[in-house]
């Protein structure tokens, strides 16, 4: 295509309507200042207290704080994946964004329930730190067999 013929970048920005760029960054903006406000870069740390930026997690948090994982596993340990970057921070990135869109909207439920993934992600950790020290005990299939069915209070011991 000769140099004549192509739009230069700038023209085309110009052709959007103002409106689209008006909302996008206001999109932008609203989007960052909420990532702030939520202190959004602390769920990026491995540190448990930020858990706790919501108030909702509090009784979790204390549990674990009571609990006998408090003192060999953060929160990461038990609900990310293991040995992939990629799928620890999409993890990551979906219950961030469920998360913050749940207490933003109000729509949870006070006693929270994990959602099937993250029962397999918990269900994973439990193998990936504990797998070696039982795996003699072990006779039914890993697709027959959850750590957390039986041992669901260890990590927070918040069940009534």
């Amino acid at each position: 295509m000769p140099a004549a013929d192509r739009i230069p970048y700038f023209r085309t920005v110009k052709r959007l309507p103002p409106i689209a760029i008006t909302l996008a960054g206001l999109l932008f903006g609203l989007s960052m200042f909420t990532f702030v406000y939520a202190d959004g870069g602390s769920y990026l740390s491995n540190d448990a207290a930020a858990c706790v930026n919501c108030h909702v997690m509090n009784p979790q948090y204390d549990a674990w704080m009571k609990g006998s994982h408090a003192r060999v596993a953060s929160c990461n340990d038990c609900h990310a994946p293991h040995g992939n970057l990629a799928a620890k921070l999409a993890v990551k990135g979906i219950n961030g964004f469920n998360h913050s869109w749940a207490f933003t909207t109000g729509r949870y439920e006070e006693r929270l329930r994990a959602t099937p993934m993250n029962a397999q992600v918990t269900e994973s950790a439990c193998r990936f730190c504990h797998e070696p020290a039982v795996h003699q005990t072990i006779t039914l299939s890993k697709d027959e067999l959850s750590c957390i069915r039986c041992h669901a209070s260890v990590g927070h011991n918040t069940r009534n």
